[in-house]
């Protein structure tokens, strides 16, 4: 990892424009980023998947009771509640193995750390989202946003740069880019759309 590392802006379906970091995509990278992410952070942290018509935000009621690996699928449960993400080999049960086609389909093949873009150009959200070998969306994990109360998800009146903290762990820990980046902090507010 380097700490010259360029963004990718790609423009979404819905027009907007977003910036992406690619991470590793093997599954010991992935466990562990899923795990510290989940372990660590379960408060901090709304996830699920957002898919053009539908946004699963949801947050973790407690933390995790159970992450555990098994036939290359992450399971990250809160006691009964529970989801599953294939990240590694996936073979299938011996009495019906899963296809080479099927298993690089379930399997997550592009990471990635993104920031979406306002119109005006500046930050105003973060997170990371996994996709699956055939370029479906797995999760999302919606970092801490400066412009939104972490209770209600508010706007808030004036930006609380101090939880974009999670990011800059992240952007250090695996993009290597130590300290914050000013960029992320020139946003004006946030807005939908």
């Amino acid at each position: 990892m380097t700490g010259d590392i360029q963004p990718r802006q790609i423009v979404e379906p819905d027009g907007a424009t977003v910036e992406v970091f690619a991470l590793p995509t093997d599954a010991a990278s992935l466990e562990a980023l899923l795990r510290d992410l989940f372990q660590n952070h379960w408060r901090e942290i709304t996830f699920g998947p957002l898919i053009q018509g539908a946004a699963w935000e949801m947050r973790a009621p407690e933390a995790p009771t159970r992450i555990g690996m098994l036939d290359g699928y992450l399971t990250v449960a809160f006691g009964v509640p529970h989801f599953h993400l294939c990240i590694g080999e996936h073979k299938g049960p011996r009495s019906s193995p899963a296809s080479p086609e099927l298993a690089r389909h379930r399997r997550t093949a592009r990471a990635e750390m993104y920031r979406r873009l306002s119109r005006d150009g500046t930050p105003v959200s973060w997170g990371l989202r996994l996709y699956n070998g055939n370029g479906e969306q797995q999760i999302t994990v919606l970092l801490p946003n400066p412009f939104l109360n972490r209770e209600t998800d508010k706007v808030l009146k004036a930006p609380d740069w101090s939880q974009l903290a999670l990011w800059d762990a992240l952007r250090a820990r695996w993009l290597g880019l130590a300290g914050p980046d000013p960029f992320d902090r020139s946003g004006r507010g946030f807005r939908h759309g």
